[in-house]
This record gives C-alpha cells, structure tokens and sequence, in this order.
C-alpha cells in the first residue's frame, strides 16, 4: 500500500492530490487548494501555500510528484531515423541544441517515443516528443517543494504533461483517436492533444480565465492556434475537447468555447478511481486534475515527462529506508516464518516418503530374498549372497572379431586360403574354407587350437571343389575362455572330479 501526493503549483493558487493504493484499487484521500499570497518574495509566498496545504495531510508520503510551468520548458516533436533508436539520446540531444533558445549544456531534457502505427513511413522514421529545461529552473522547482515539505519530490513534469496519466481513468480520453485537454487557469491555460490516449502535443498559453469575458475571444484564439499548430505537425483535429482546471467551472466556458472552436467541449469526467473518502467534495475532481495527474505519474507506469534526469535523477536516501524499516522488518518476519514452515513440511514429507520406501524395500526383499531388511546397502549384501554366480556373463572375453584375427594370424603369407563362411552361434564357431590340400586345413586347425580360448578345434570334414584341385574343409570349433568359467563352476566340476 503507497500513498502518492501530486503539487500543482498555478499562479494563483497550489492545488494538491492524495491518491493511495491498495489491493490493486486506487483511490484518491484527500483534495487541498490554498491561495497564493502575493508578497515581494513571490517564491516565498509559493514555498508558504504549499506548506499550508501540506497542513493535515497524512504523514506518510511515499513519493510526491510536482511540474515545472510550460512556459519554463521548450518542447518539440521531432522526427528521426528508425536506426538511431539506440543512440537516441545523443541524436536528441545534437537535434534540440539547434531548436532550443538555451545552451544544452546547463539543461537536461526527457523525452517519449510515440506510437509508430501513428507516423507516415514507420519503419524509416520514429516521432519523438521531448521537452528541454534549464537545469536552474528544475532544481529551483525541487528545492521549493523540498522546502516547504521536507522531502524531495521523485518526479517533476513539464506544462500539461501529467494530464495524460488520466487517460486510463477518464472515460472518453482514450476512446477517440484524438481529443484535447484545456486546463484553464486564472493567468495562464494550458493545452495537451491525446492520439489513442497519448500525449502527443503540449502549449502553455498566457491567457487565462482573468479578465473574462472580456478576454473570452482571445481565450478561444490562443486554443485554436494551438490546436492548428499541432495540425501543422501532422496531427489529426480534436474530435472532442475537455475543460479542467479552476476556469473550467466559469459559467458558460464550455458552451462559449464549443460554438468559438466549433468542436464539443466538455468538462472533463470524473476518473474512474475511489473518490469516496472525497464526499461531495468529488465534484470539483475536474478543478484538481492536475494534480491528480501528477500524483498518477508515481504509479509506476512511466507516464509523462521526468525532468528529473541526468545531474538531477531523485535518489533515496537512507532517511527513506529507515522510514521503511518497520515494514521491511515485518516482511522479513513473515519470510522467514514462511521458511520455517516450509522447511518443517518439507524435512516431515522426506519422512513420510523414507517411511513408505523403507516398508515397501522391506516386502520386496522378505518375499523374493526371503529376509526382510530396511536400507539400500543391506538389500545389496543380501542381494550379492543370494545371486547365483553361474550366471552367464553377458560381455564374452572373445567374440567373432577375435575369431577373425586368430585365423589372420595363423594362415601364413604363403598359402592360399579363401573363406567361404564364419558363423558363431553363442559360443560354437563353423568356419568353412577352401585351402590348396588337406594338411594346410589340418595346420590352420592346429595353429589355432593352439590360441587360448579356442577350445576343441577340429577339420569335421574335406570336400574336393568343383573344377579346380584345390579343399574344401569345414572346421568347428567352441569359444571358452578362462576367464568365463565362474568360481562356482570350477567348485562344482572339482566336487564331481572328487566323487569319482
């Protein structure tokens, strides 16, 4: 649960917006707007509202956000090569320096990628809206309000800006394809376009709602430059227009601007946002949109503009932290509660399971070794006393191949010898070859009986070959090493051998 405060500092009065979280709602607490005294010390008077309106409010401020006045700032769209995205900060920074009336060297500035489905020529192009500042009048802006609060604001806007955080909130801003906002003030107004719910197009007008009506027609003037101004940038024209602000509930402003700018003018819906703790206060929502809208911005969706960049990036301090440790220390409580418990549940599952596996070992070894016992090394000795040992092994100590080179080796260079078949059938070897007489079968056979494991080899038979004066012999012969005859064997062979 975060509670977020937004400061809207206006000429003639500080509006603020206490909006807090909790279980995925939002809800807005508290609504304060105090007059701005005018002194000599005009920064003084702005430092003595903002503390006057910070009277009351909660405590417990997670984060607060605040905006540099539009006239303050310049701010541009621009567009540039689809392939300089990555080095957009230096290609931003090279195309404002030629735009802006300030040396970029004591400004910071930030900027937006907008929606490239809205861009003629998407893929070779990227529109960029950035706003620049001098670093002296943000730093200004954040020592104001850390002066009159006592903390540092984590985010500061530019102009109109944070308005555009109302568009997941206020029905109808992101419905058209584009729709203007009006925050009209008593000295100055200020104008955003939305495309598609996003801020695309930003004016700060000089005109506000002081001196009506008789400044009414220059009021619309100024709105209808500014709007033909973003048309010039090839923008579409507002297919409706919202009125916020203090001069929004000025009798007969929308009606005198929809017939002046002939486009619907409306003021601006209630966000769709917990407004109950507000009582009948939540009609006058419109008056602190901007404020909430800046306090929006803490939300952790990245809308709007941060002049806070660069030498100015908001750090936490350890103040902050030590704010926090009565929560963090509560959620490590809950951790390592949660780790207790889990490791109890784990330890007593292995139980459970060494318990099942272990009667389970213990049925299986009483019914086919005839002992029950309880562990893996036990069934292992029972299993190594029980296992027969004339078992057959499965990997032979001579197999065809060896069979191939025995013969290799005992035919010599000079006779002339042809293999018309070799077949080994588990330990029984056939060979059938052809040989120029019968004493060289006879000498092949007794060479290679003469080869340990080459058991019983013996010429079973001579054929004389078809049309020529060379022998066909057929020798057989059994593959038995040493080392295949099992201990248990040679005992059973030696008691047999001792009977008789």
């Amino acid at each position: 649960m975060a509670t977020w405060l937004g400061i809207d500092v206006g000429s003639t009065s500080v509006k603020v917006a206490v909006v807090r979280s909790a279980y995925r709602k939002l809800a807005i607490e508290r609504l304060v707007s105090v007059e701005i005294a005018a002194p000599a010390d005009a920064t003084a008077a702005v430092r003595d509202a903002v503390s006057t309106a910070m009277a009351g409010l909660p405590p417990a401020i997670d984060a607060m956000a605040t905006a540099l006045e539009g006239h303050k700032a310049a701010i541009h769209r621009l567009l540039v090569p689809a392939t300089a995205q990555r080095q957009l900060t230096d290609v931003l920074a090279y195309e404002l320096e030629a735009q802006v009336p300030f040396d970029m060297e004591g400004a910071v500035f930030d900027w937006r990628v907008l929606d490239r489905s809205a861009v003629p020529q998407a893929e070779q192009q990227v529109a960029v809206v950035a706003a620049v500042a001098r670093v002296d009048d943000v730093k200004a802006r954040i020592q104001l309000v850390q002066g009159a609060t006592n903390q540092e604001p984590e985010r500061v806007s530019v102009g109109p800006f944070a308005l555009g955080a109302l568009a997941p909130y206020v029905p109808g801003l992101a419905d058209h394809a584009c729709v203007a906002i009006v925050d009209l003030g008593a000295k100055a107004s200020e104008v955003l376009v939305m495309e598609r719910g996003e801020a695309v197009f930003a004016r700060t007008l000089s005109t506000g709602t002081d001196g009506l009506p008789a400044t009414a027609s220059r009021l619309a003037r100024d709105i209808r430059v500014s709007l033909a101004g973003h048309r010039a940038q090839g923008g579409a024209a507002p297919t409706a227009i919202y009125v916020c602000g203090g001069g929004a509930f000025v009798s007969g402003a929308e009606g005198f601007l929809s017939g002046e700018l002939e486009t619907p003018v409306h003021l601006l819906p209630v966000p769709n946002l917990d407004a109950s703790p507000l009582g009948e206060s939540a009609r006058e929502l419109p008056r602190y949109a901007k404020a909430v809208g800046l306090a929006l911005t803490l939300a952790g969706r990245g809308s709007g503009l941060n002049m806070r960049r660069g030498p100015l990036a908001f750090e936490r301090g350890f103040s902050w932290v030590r704010e926090k440790i009565p929560v963090l220390a509560g959620l490590a409580s809950v951790i390592a509660v949660s780790f207790a418990f889990s490791a109890w549940a784990r330890v007593y599952t292995i139980g459970k399971q060494r318990s099942v596996l272990e009667d389970a070992l213990g049925s299986v070894t009483k019914t086919v070794l005839g002992s029950e016992v309880s562990t893996a090394q036990e069934a292992q000795d029972l299993l190594s006393k029980e296992v027969s040992l004339s078992d057959d092994d499965p990997m032979a100590h001579a197999d065809a191949f060896d069979v191939m080179v025995r013969l290799s080796e005992v035919i010599p260079m000079s006779m002339t010898h042809d293999i018309e078949e070799l077949d080994v059938q588990k330990s029984h070897v056939v060979v059938r070859g052809i040989v120029g007489s019968i004493p060289d079968a006879q000498s092949i056979a007794t060479s290679l009986g003469e080869k340990p494991c080459f058991d019983g080899v013996k010429i079973k038979s001579t054929t004389q070959a078809v049309g020529t004066d060379r022998q066909k012999y057929v020798m057989e012969f059994d593959l038995r090493c040493p080392e295949d005859v099992r201990a248990g064997a040679k005992k059973k062979d030696a008691a047999s051998g001792g009977g008789k």
